[in-house]
């Protein structure tokens, strides 16, 4: 065990994610465990900037792990960007006596955490926490679970009037930089079709794929579309083309929107947060900093930031067959 560590931060950044609060509450009580301080900063890396610091004990996580959101709050520091800012954090971190920090977020936090630990040589670990599932080094994300299944959940509820008044429902979900929640929801939910960043399906390839499930004999269809995606300038123009292409179905829009980020964590990030928080505290103590701790092949593992924050989504193209087949 390092004895360089008596004291731990902790903090959430970027993006809400379910979980996150599992996250928090493993953190502290696996400090607790090793009888060391814990200390929450609410609001992020700005939080570190206002020395926005309070002290937790076990008892001040309780009845958090099935809490969606984070109670430590979240924000975006456009300060910690700026040299001077990162200072004000450093110099509050030394004056509060914390001797490391676990950051809990996406891709922006961690090269916000890279960078700060490199230049004050502070030790630093990082738990993925976003439900855009885009992380670089881990097979999922802490969130990306809960909203698979509120998206599914959704999506169902939007087939029953679809297929009650021959609709064509274009859903939009979250993803501007990444399709995984629509790739893998739309093939949960059974969609004709699936609209991703990472490929450019075109507009005539989607009506021409679309005419074929009416000649088939579907009466609706479900298209799930990324925000992201490149077919049109948004989801809206597209729903205008197709109704120009295709006078059987009464074309409706659903945006999805921030539902997707809220909820009560599914029981698989709140065991995927708390296996991540007892690591990340672990990991600090071995004396190991500049990493994630992520998850591949059922196993949790260090990951450096420098790998972490590398931009590597990379599609899985064995799901898109599957989608081509089973969209039949």
């Amino acid at each position: 065990m390092s004895k360089n560590i008596n004291k731990i931060a902790v903090l959430t950044s970027g993006g809400d994610a379910p979980g996150m609060n599992a996250a928090i509450r493993a953190v502290v009580r696996c400090c607790a465990f090793h009888k060391l301080e814990c200390s929450g900063v609410f609001r992020g890396l700005q939080g570190l900037i206002d020395g926005d610091f309070k002290e937790l004990g076990p008892r001040s996580v309780k009845n958090i792990i099935n809490r969606g959101g984070t109670f430590l709050k979240s924000a975006r520091s456009d300060e910690f960007r700026t040299k001077a800012g990162r200072q004000k954090a450093y110099d509050n971190l030394k004056k509060t006596g914390i001797d490391a920090i676990v950051v809990i977020g996406g891709d922006g936090t961690f090269r916000g955490a890279k960078v700060f630990n490199d230049e004050f040589d502070f030790p630093i670990v990082g738990i993925p926490g976003t439900i855009d599932n885009d992380i670089n080094g881990t097979d999922i994300t802490i969130g990306y679970d809960t909203a698979l299944n509120t998206v599914i959940e959704a999506i169902d509820k939007i087939r029953d009037t679809a297929n009650s008044h021959n609709r064509l429902f274009l859903v939009e979900v979250m993803g501007r930089d990444a399709g995984n929640i629509a790739l893998n929801a739309g093939i949960g939910a059974g969609a004709e079709e699936i609209l991703i960043p990472e490929q450019d399906m075109g507009k005539d390839r989607l009506i021409a794929s679309l005419k074929r499930s009416e000649k088939s004999g579907k009466t609706s269809s479900i298209v799930v579309v990324s925000e992201g995606d490149q077919i049109g300038k948004n989801i809206i123009e597209l729903a205008d083309y197709i109704r120009e292409n295709m006078d059987k179905y009464e074309v409706k829009v659903t945006v999805l929107g921030h539902i997707q980020r809220g909820g009560s964590p599914s029981c698989a990030d709140r065991v995927l947060a708390s296996r991540m928080g007892v690591t990340a505290v672990d990991a600090l103590l071995n004396g190991e900093r500049d990493i994630m701790i992520g998850k591949s092949h059922n196993k949790i593992v260090s990951v450096p930031f420098s790998e972490a924050i590398k931009l590597e989504n990379k599609i899985d193209l064995d799901l898109i067959r599957v989608a081509d087949i089973t969209s039949i």
